[in-house]
């Protein structure tokens, strides 16, 4: 399983091999636009918001190592059932769901305690303020506003003190002094935090062991592609998941000198290629073990690409080709229509595009699925496979694929997609069987900063609520089946099925919320403040700083 992006242009033979000997889904949805709550729904099967995994106010994705939000330890992932059934299981990459509760090393939301046996990787995920020559990019308009607070208080600060030396003012040295400590310690509390952010996210770990701190980006890539050939190795005599989650496409683009300016794409393109590159590496060592027609493998992306990420005229965060919006629009589907392939020799049918095309990635062989699936899908599929069962105390919005991938079944079991944004409903997905039609009706959509640009480049990232949002009524309707780019809403005045569609996407919504129950937002101010009694260190906290792997890079 490979978290990354598919371009047109970009040479991705080994990409475009597994496509040509397995099954594109051409309506694979992430269940979020942003990466923490995606990958929690991968994991789980379930909507975020069921698990506390989307948030309620600007912080989306989990932002410290060392907050005490995370996958729940009550959620059972696909990787804990896999285990249960005799898998070895591992996870190598990108993790972001969380690390510790209430101690440093209670490690309630690590990998291991998800069903991982072995894990190597990022517990957080790859950001501009892991690379010493990138500008900082976490909360980075925040960060200003600190500086310009601190500045001001110790203007103020040496103001008084002048003026006291000078006799302009009269003022109490007792409050000078206060003044100043005052100051002193507004800086350390936010410094102390922000700026060490490359010494606090940007590590690795093996299982509970960190082994960078700060991680060395320069031979992240190779230590990565090591990991996933020898966790193969290690297990080829006996049953394994392997969840391989690149930091490839991923600013700020970490790329090897290999592959700088081989592509037509600048850094992006290089980057692309390079993961490509990667997924062969793979690929080859799964074949030189002969495992190719006894492994399933499975190739999507956890959202869309990040429009508004750009240097200058550089474009660093993706294209999303046809499809409208991007990375954290809650129902554009250029932020959640993604990538899915499957291979699986001998079990999975490869083979000519069937049907007509109805999208981009149809240019390219191999059996074509034009249903709406979803990455929540592959918890009830790989559980199926491992011979377990998907938890019946929780509601599981994921549904097995097998019979759509092997042709048994000719349609997806689902009807409905809802498409948050946070926890605020943004959009519905209707797969209209009898007809084949799939509508979507937008309720709230952002508000594009300029106006025509197609993203919200003024702020960054776009919101899921407030002013930066737009609410419809009533809402936009789009037929996904004749106008997959989003382009010409349907009028509620003349589309004579307008009303028809809205009636029962209504009904959905209603049936579905009954399925919600409260739980506790794993996301929330408190949760995503950095605590430094949680903070992973490798050394004497504060003085965290390891390099273990230099021993064996």
């Amino acid at each position: 399983m490979i978290s990354g992006g598919i371009g047109f242009t970009c040479r991705t033979p080994n990409i475009d091999g597994l496509a040509e000997e397995g099954v594109k889904l051409t309506q694979h949805i992430a269940a979020a636009p942003l990466c923490t709550p995606s990958r929690a729904a991968f994991l789980t099967g379930r909507y975020p918001l069921r698990s506390g995994m989307d948030a309620v106010n600007d912080y989306r994705v989990i932002f410290w190592n060392a907050g005490s939000g995370g996958l729940p330890p009550n959620e059972t992932t696909f990787a804990k059932i896999l285990q249960h059934q005799g898998y070895t299981t591992g996870l190598i990459g990108k993790w972001h769901q969380g690390v510790n509760c209430e101690s440093r090393n209670d490690h309630c939301h690590h990998p291991l305690k998800h069903g991982f046996d072995y894990f190597y990787g990022m517990p957080f995920t790859l950001i501009s303020d892991c690379e010493p020559t990138e500008p900082p990019e976490m909360d980075r308009a925040f960060r200003r506003k600190l500086w310009l607070s601190t500045q001001v208080i110790g203007l103020i600060t040496l103001t008084a003190v002048l003026g006291r030396l000078t006799g302009l003012i009269s003022v109490h040295w007792k409050t000078l002094t206060c003044l100043a400590g005052f100051s002193l310690l507004f800086f350390i509390s936010w410094f102390s935090s922000y700026g060490f952010v490359r010494h606090w996210n940007c590590i690795m770990m093996r299982n509970h062991e960190i082994t960078e701190q700060p991680m060395v980006t320069e031979r992240t890539t190779s230590l990565i592609l090591r990991e996933s050939i020898s966790f193969i190795e290690r297990n080829k005599h006996k049953p394994f998941l392997l969840f391989l989650s690149f930091l490839h496409s991923h600013t700020p683009l970490l790329t090897t000198e290999k592959f700088l300016g081989k592509s037509r794409h600048g850094l992006y393109g290089d980057n692309v290629e390079e993961m490509d590159w990667m997924v062969g590496q793979v690929l080859d060592a799964i074949d030189k073990e002969g495992l190719k027609d006894t492994t399933l493998v499975y190739f999507a992306s956890d959202h869309g690409g990040w429009l508004e990420r750009q240097e200058g005229e550089r474009q660093l965060g993706g294209w999303n080709g046809i499809y409208k919006g991007g990375k954290a629009m809650g129902g554009w589907e250029g932020g959640i229509r993604v990538p899915g392939i499957f291979r699986w020799p001998g079990v999975l049918p490869a083979g000519k595009v069937i049907d007509e095309p109805t999208s981009l990635m149809d240019i390219y062989p191999g059996k074509v699925i034009d249903e709406p699936t979803s990455l929540m899908d592959i918890y009830p599929t790989v559980v199926h496979l491992a011979g377990g069962t998907v938890p019946q105390d929780r509601v599981t919005d994921g549904h097995t694929l097998l019979p759509l991938l092997q042709g048994t079944e000719q349609h997806s079991r689902h009807e409905f997609l809802f498409h948050y944004c946070g926890v605020f409903l943004h959009a519905v997905r209707w797969h209209q069987k009898d007809s084949g039609t799939v509508w979507k009706a937008h309720y709230a959509t952002p508000v594009f900063q300029p106006e025509a640009s197609g993203a919200c480049f003024r702020r960054g990232i776009c919101p899921c609520f407030g002013d930066g949002v737009t609410h419809h009524d009533p809402p936009l309707l789009f037929n996904l089946s004749q106008d997959p780019s989003e382009a010409n809403p349907l009028p509620a005045d003349t589309e004579p099925l307008f009303d028809t569609v809205m009636r029962r996407i209504r009904r959905a919504v209603e049936e579905h919320r009954r399925t919600l129950t409260p739980v506790p937002q794993q996301l929330s101010p408190y949760n995503n403040i950095w605590k430094p009694w949680l903070q992973p260190c490798c050394g004497t906290f504060p003085f965290c700083w390891c390099h273990e792997e230099n021993n064996k890079a």
